[in-house]
């Protein structure tokens, strides 16, 4: 029994070790780059480290810039458990925070915790929608998932962008938004004068509850069973096509819920084009991250530290804000090198 739980923790400290050493080559090679083009290394990171670290504002601004990570980091590790690749979390949020933000508006003058309560529901049914809607032509019609979420994620996009350029947009404003939620539905700040809300615990208990659903649940084994053999599955009585489709309207759900938090946690309204493309760091934040929920936690807070650290490392050592893109990159570089080498193993017959 013993044995039995140790062999449990090798592919965890696997992972651990992996996504380390992705992360300490990605500094070094980072550093070198730097090095080559005349920047002192050390200045940079120390300015780096000092703009996410440097005060109780700078904490909380990091963290405020990680939350929406973890959210889209867990929507794409949720369908990736399944075994499949949800590339449209971006449509998915645009819709979550759209719906979210009308719901709001709707209701004005309703009590505070029934505008969010409702208000954050039908932001998640709306990327349950879009997601929900890309797994069923998965399931039923064998359409790739990659090809339907990539033109969602446009459709989406400018679906909302119509409606607060014309029909929804705030009266009298220049800028494509809708109307606000009302500041007395926002959610509270764990740092007065800082953009970290609660949304910061609402991600983290995502986090749980999303180990404790593929750890204890048997629908969460299902889907951890279509992931890692469809074919297996499939003969053991798993029903693939409401698995598929359930996977997918979760993720869309989670992913929904980052556009949410973004509404009632810092904008206060829609508005157009308010990601930064947040659904697509996500895939690379849960690819580091492993899939495990709490390992997509670690990775979105490194993620937030370089975004929020960028600024401090371009004015103070002069290195470009684009420089924790390269980072970020040769991150995802070196982590999925070893599962290229292992594929490339098992293609030439595992010799």
């Amino acid at each position: 029994m013993e044995q039995v739980k140790e062999r449990r923790w090798i592919p965890l400290v696997n992972n651990l070790v992996v996504s380390a050493a992705a992360v300490l080559l990605s500094l070094v090679l980072s550093a070198v780059i730097m090095a080559i083009v005349g920047y002192s290394p050390a200045a940079a990171f120390s300015a780096m480290l000092q703009g996410a670290f440097g005060s109780a504002n700078s904490i909380a601004n990091t963290l405020g810039k990680s939350v929406p990570l973890i959210f889209v980091g867990l929507a794409c590790a949720f369908t990736n458990k399944g075994g499949i690749f949800n590339i449209g979390c971006e449509g998915q949020l645009y819709m979550g925070a759209f719906t979210a933000a009308i719901t709001a508006i709707a209701l004005q003058g309703m009590p505070r915790m029934a505008v969010i309560l409702l208000s954050f529901g039908a932001g998640m049914l709306g990327g349950a929608l879009v997601g929900g809607f890309n797994g069923l032509l998965k399931a039923k019609m064998q359409i790739n998932e990659v090809i339907v979420a990539i033109m969602l994620n446009y459709i989406m996009k400018f679906f909302t962008s119509y409606w607060v350029n014309g029909p929804l947009q705030e009266e009298g404003s220049m800028i494509a938004q809708t109307a606000s939620v009302g500041e007395e539905n926002m959610l509270t700040k764990l740092i007065p004068k800082t953009q970290l809300t609660t949304a910061l615990w609402i991600a983290l208990a995502a986090a749980v509850i999303m180990y404790f659903f593929f750890a204890r649940t048997r629908m969460g084994y299902n889907i951890r069973a279509v992931g890692e053999n469809a074919l297996a599955a499939q003969a053991s009585g798993v029903a693939m096509s409401s698995t598929i489709v359930l996977t997918m309207a979760v993720s869309g759900a989670i992913a929904g819920l980052t556009g949410v938090t973004e509404v009632f946690g810092k904008t206060g309204k829609f508005v157009d084009g308010f990601s930064p493309g947040y659904g697509f760091t996500g895939i690379a934040v849960a690819v580091l991250g492993r899939n495990n929920p709490f390992g997509v936690v670690l990775s979105a807070l490194l993620f937030g530290i370089m975004e929020a650290g960028s600024m401090k490392m371009s004015y103070v050592a002069g290195v470009s804000t684009s420089m924790i893109n390269v980072m970020q990159g040769l991150v995802i570089l070196f982590v999925a090198t070893p599962n290229l080498v292992k594929f490339l193993n098992i293609g030439k017959g595992g010799k």
